[in-house]
């Protein structure tokens, strides 16, 4: 048993206790003493090494020498500056993405691409194959436009915050992965700006045309309150599922053949996050970034039915990355089309989730994760049933084929004018577009192009030069390539406008599966998620929209044809010297031949994917993308045809064609000079299609075209070898008599 030694009052305690007493103040005075050293100078106060001690340190040391606590402090803190987040940018090198923070922007590019090479060595066995990082040559590029950055530039000078960048060592191949948004391909990356307007969706009323415009980015998207409570009934339900454990496809289940296969409720997430990393499939070219938003685009509009389940928390996250235009990586190859796209799906999915690759203006190509980090906003976290939600559906095939038939009606009502503006230089007549006779075949296409010829050529409403130079030639009817005008282009049209209103509908259709309906209280497992339906309408539109082409090369042939024309051989002079139309024709037949191909239809197709869970699919993604190049090439046809009409014209100056032709022939040399002598062809023809593509020819003409329809002018009838009256046929007796 232990005792005390020192008996209470002693003088040996009393002594101890002033010692004890000493000690103490000694050591307080000695803390006391190292704190205001260190919050002077040292990094041990909680502050920033280097600059003015922070407040508490202030605070204690003031309140020592009897001053008040925060006083100073106070006016010291309220004059420093805000502390500004150090300067970061992603550099590209070979095959990784690596985050350089630069603490002083004044420091060069040279010293930027250094930092990037030191941090790309540091993990590498062999340091990557860099024997000196001082002494190893490159280039560095913004990833954005692919410009050239100056070594010695500073980084303040020509690069932002956040900005990515590619560095190239000398001798080494651009990396793969590193895709440049190549110059005319994209208008969104040749110079996009934000858009200020928006358009509401609500999952009912969205269309072709603002589909487009999407794509175009010329709005932002955000939800109508309507569409956000459905989103909200719909996501309680699920979560009511999932608490309450019920077995349900797509929530507690897994997918195609695991239909039967039950999730434990701690790895549902897992379970979705599997799906869309596994269901990443596709391959080939990346959408460029128009039709990514548009796919994006009505991926939300879809969600927004209230009919998939889908978090209010996760759509949102959705329209961020739509309205800040991160655009995930999405091949163009690997739908079938049932269940629905979900190839393409999933990739547009994986890059909301921060994995993949994405796009922005701000830093072209980078890791998803990195782009969207770039713009403030956070990978979607799944929840049950939202990995599904995200990629089952027709979005691929129908924002696709949104586009293939709003360039399909454009090129349609253009297609009009070509011809037309064909049928002046060849000296046809207007007789066949008699009303009379299309009242006859009542067709609503027919009568329609018929009576954009008639405004166009109508010689008494616009006098023709060049019609009224040929009034009493010998000539009785025209070629069918002119004469069929409303018959053969009057199909296409109303073929179109069938195809319209069949995207229309996929539109604003819930594609999912299973469906959430929350009035019902139940989950129902159905198939719209089959994309038979736009891929039937994408064939029929690519058989349809071909035969544009097919006739217009037709007319080229008579336009070059002087046999057929009267016009120079090829509409050049100095045939021989100059070969002027001749391989332009041979382009336009070329364009012609490979779309007799294109037109098969995709959608006759049909292979058993999914261990035959999904026996029966639609091909609808290769209708859609085939059909996008079935238009494009009736466009390039087209622009070669009115290219030629046009030359046609100089050769019967000084006539002069009808003031709306007059108008057209105007808007070309706006863009394309005469064809003296052979020249450098193709850049006229791109020009000449960029202007059916931005629909300049169909807005020039379109104000007489409506003035003729509406001011309901009396349709002239000019008298022609056509329209002559002959005497009464002979009986057939006299007949007889006379021969």
């Amino acid at each position: 048993m232990c005792m005390w030694p020192f008996v209470p009052g002693s003088p040996q305690l009393l002594l101890i206790k002033k010692w004890g007493i000493c000690v103490c103040v000694l050591a307080w005075l000695f803390v006391l003493c190292i704190s205001v050293v260190l919050c002077d100078g040292l990094s041990t106060c909680p502050g920033t090494a280097g600059t003015s001690p922070s407040r508490p340190c202030k605070d204690k040391w003031r309140a020592a020498e009897g001053g008040k606590p925060g006083a100073q402090s106070a006016a010291l803190t309220a004059a420093e500056p805000p502390r500004r987040a150090m300067p970061r940018f992603t550099v590209h090198i070979r095959d990784e993405w690596l985050a350089v923070a630069c603490r002083d922007t004044s420091n060069t590019i040279q010293w930027l691409g250094q930092e990037a090479l030191k941090r790309y060595i540091k993990n590498k066995p062999d340091n990557g194959g860099i024997g000196s990082v001082k002494e190893t040559r490159f280039i560095v590029r913004r990833c954005q436009g692919s410009g050239l950055l100056d070594p010695d530039d500073t980084i303040d000078d020509v690069l932002e915050d956040n900005d990515f960048v590619e560095l190239a060592i000398e001798g080494d191949t651009m990396s793969s992965e590193f895709i440049p948004c190549q110059p005319g391909v994209s208008n969104i990356t040749a110079a996009y700006k934000e858009p200020a307007e928006y358009i509401s969706l609500d999952g009912n009323s969205l269309t072709s045309t603002d589909l487009v415009n999407l794509g175009r980015g010329l709005y932002k998207i955000k939800l109508t309150l309507e569409a956000e409570r459905k989103v909200v009934q719909a996501r309680e339900l699920l979560d009511t599922i999932v608490k309450e454990n019920k077995v349900v496809y797509g929530i507690t289940t897994g997918f195609g053949k695991f239909a039967r296969t039950v999730i434990p409720v701690s790895k549902l997430k897992e379970l979705q996050e599997n799906l869309v990393r596994s269901h990443s499939a596709g391959l080939g070219n990346p959408l460029s970034p128009e039709r990514t938003r548009m796919l994006l685009a009505l991926r939300i509009n879809v969600l927004a039915k209230g009919y998939s389940g889908i978090s209010l928390e996760t759509l949102q996250a959705m329209i961020q990355a739509f309205n800040a235009s991160c655009l995930s990586f999405v091949p163009e190859k690997g739908t079938v089309g049932a269940s629905g796209d979900l190839a393409p799906l999933s990739h547009l999915a994986l890059g909301l989730m921060g994995e993949g690759k994405m796009w922005s203006p701000k830093s072209g190509w980078a890791d998803a994760k990195y782009v969207l980090e770039a713009h403030g906003l956070k990978p979607i976290s799944l929840k049950p049933k939202e990995g599904l939600a995200l990629i089952n559906g027709t979005q691929m095939i129908t924002s696709l084929g949104a586009e293939a038939v709003e360039r399909a009606q454009a090129i349609a009502q253009q297609a009009d004018i070509v011809a037309a503006l064909t049928l002046e230089v060849l000296k046809g007549t207007t007789k066949a577009f008699d009303s009379d006779i299309h009242s006859l075949r009542p067709h609503p296409g027919q009568t329609e192009v018929a009576l954009r010829f008639r405004s166009l050529l109508d010689s008494d409403h616009h006098p023709s030069e060049i019609a009224e130079s040929h009034r009493f030639c010998d000539r009785v009817q025209d070629a069918y390539t002119m004469r069929c005008c409303p018959q053969v282009h009057g199909i296409t049209n109303d073929t179109i406008k069938f195809v319209q209103n069949i995207i229309n509908t996929e539109i604003n259709s819930a594609t999912d599966n299973p469906m959430v309906f929350a009035e019902r209280g139940e989950t129902i497992s159905g198939g719209n998620f089959h994309g038979e339906y736009p891929a039937k309408a994408l064939d029929f539109l690519s058989i349809a929209v071909h035969e544009l082409a097919s006739i217009s090369e037709r007319r080229i042939e008579r336009l070059c044809n002087p046999s057929l024309s009267e016009l120079p051989a090829f509409l050049v002079n100095e045939g021989g010297l100059n070969s002027g139309f001749m391989i332009a024709h041979c382009t336009a037949a070329s364009l012609v031949s490979e779309n007799k191909v294109l037109c098969h239809p995709s959608s006759v197709d049909s292979l058993s994917t999914s261990a035959a869970t999904e026996d029966h699919v639609s091909m609808g993604g290769w209708a859609a993308r085939k059909a996008l190049r079935v238009v494009e090439h009736v466009e390039q046809v087209l622009a070669i045809e009115l290219l030629a009409a046009c030359q046609g014209i100089e050769f019967l100056r000084p006539l002069r064609t009808t003031t709306p032709l007059e108008k057209v022939y105007d808007l070309v040399r706006s863009v394309v000079k005469p064809w003296i002598k052979d020249r450098f062809l193709s850049p006229d023809i791109e020009a000449v299609h960029r202007l059916l593509l931005d629909q300049k020819v169909w807005n020039v003409a379109k104000p007489y075209i409506e003035k003729y329809q509406t001011e309901y002018i009396p349709e002239s009838r000019p008298v022609s070898p056509t329209a002559f009256s002959l005497d009464p046929p002979a009986s057939p007796r006299k007949r007889v008599r006379h021969e």
